[in-house]
């Protein structure tokens, strides 16, 4: 995740080196933790990350490695129970969604700040459960925007969700309501909702898509990126019935989801130079909130931090 509503992003400070730090080091950690869970005899608790044992010497090269132990630290706090060996699951699988539970609130941490700001977070986003099933179910080549907030000429806009991944950009309006009841889409600005005699009406999603499509073309367009945009609708729990679909939008009712899900997963690619180009873009055109972090008051200055990267 790259990006959480308005709170501060240390994809944002760089994008390119972040996405492939994390993908590396929870690699690394998921390898140690297995190897803890399938040899708990053999298990040494002082192993730490090859990168934190590196000698640094210029100052600059201090400070990267700072935020670079720091980032490692924070990980492998998260998904090494090294103090805790007695509470990992008895099954494989049970490990997985063990670690990918820790995993998340490591997620939720990088996107709300940096080395130096942190952005105070609404409690609701560590319940969410639709967050954490696009953060736990998509490879991590996809990066995910959760409504990020754009500035558009100095206004904040509330957009949809956006997975930006190797082979274009996605923009995702989730739309589930009690499962019996049946969706219809509508040409109008009005869609309806049937549960057995009870009719209600709902905004029509195609409204939300295209306002949100039509900022990350205008971001992408003042770039010179050319990279291709889709929006889709989707139900996980609901039948969507449609005459005809909206123009450039697709519809997944939950009959249609597995399949969507499961091309999505069989993508098999790395992170792609257009992709990260387009994502920094966005990410620029963002709306952030956020404070300085008190422990920098003490440590290192703001100014400091300019004058390291001159």
């Amino acid at each position: 995740m790259i990006k959480l509503q308005d709170y501060i992003s240390r994809y944002e400070w760089d994008t390119y080196r972040y996405p492939t730090q994390f993908i590396r080091v929870k690699k690394q950690n998921w390898k140690k933790l297995y190897r803890m869970w399938s040899n708990p005899d053999m298990y040494t608790p002082n192993i730490e990350l090859e990168e934190d044992t590196k000698e640094q010497s210029s100052t600059f090269a201090k400070w990267k490695a700072l935020i670079r132990r720091e980032s490692n630290q924070e990980l492998e706090n998260q998904v090494n129970p090294r103090r805790k060996l007695n509470e990992l699951p008895e099954t494989e699988e049970k490990l997985k969604h063990y670690f990918l539970d820790k995993i998340f609130l490591f997620q939720l941490k990088w996107a709300t700040s940096t080395v130096n700001r942190i952005s105070y977070v609404h409690k609701k986003y560590y319940t969410d459960p639709l967050l954490k099933y696009l953060l736990q179910r998509f490879p991590d080549t996809y990066l995910l925007m959760y409504n990020p907030v754009f500035n558009v000429k100095n206004v904040p806009v509330d957009c949809e969700i956006l997975l930006v991944s190797p082979i274009g950009i996605e923009i995702l309006y989730f739309l589930e309501v009690d499962e019996q009841a049946v969706i219809m889409a509508g040409n109008e600005r009005v869609w309806t909702i049937e549960k057995n005699n009870d009719v209600s009406k709902i905004l029509n999603p195609n409204i939300a898509l295209k306002r949100t499509e039509q900022i990350i073309n205008s971001i992408l367009l003042s770039h010179e990126i050319d990279f291709p945009v889709h929006k889709t609708v989707i139900s996980r729990t609901n039948s969507i019935l449609f005459t005809n679909e909206p123009y450039q939008t697709k519809i997944v009712g939950k009959k249609e989801y597995p399949t969507w899900f499961n091309n999505r997963r069989k993508l098999i690619s790395t992170l792609k130079s257009n992709q990260l180009k387009a994502a920094e873009v966005l990410l620029c055109h963002c709306q952030s909130t956020s404070v300085q972090r008190p422990e920098w008051e003490d440590d290192i200055s703001i100014q400091t931090i300019g004058d390291l990267e001159e």
